[in-house]
């Protein structure tokens, strides 16, 4: 058994959200938040067989499409007032962050 997690940005949570339902994989979706944009992400957790983990995988590929977006970075909260560029960054988003653990024990009550 594997755990993916997979984190993805709210724009495509909703469409790879429907496409793991409709291939019949459960997920619970979380609320997270980058630290870099410090925009939304939702954070999928997915419990499969072995045998399923690259069409989980191949299922977040073909729905979370990176793309490049003009950001204002956020004034620094330290001394690092000089590597601050407060002028917008061309910075590409998206994609998804994927991780497949192995899974010890699962139970289900």
């Amino acid at each position: 058994m594997k755990m993916v997690i997979a984190v993805v940005q709210d724009k495509d949570s909703g469409r790879l959200s429907q496409q793991l339902v409709k291939k019949g994989f459960r997920a619970t979706k979380l609320a997270s938040t980058g630290s870099f944009l410090r925009a939304g992400n939702t954070t999928f957790l997915i419990g499969t067989s072995d045998e399923s983990v690259p069409e989980v995988i191949d299922i977040i590929a073909h729905n979370c499409k990176s793309r490049k977006q003009m950001v204002t970075p956020v004034s620094p909260l330290s001394n690092a007032v000089d590597s601050f560029m407060p002028y917008p960054l061309e910075v590409q988003v998206g994609g998804a962050a994927v991780f497949v653990l192995d899974v010890g024990e699962f139970h289900s009550f």
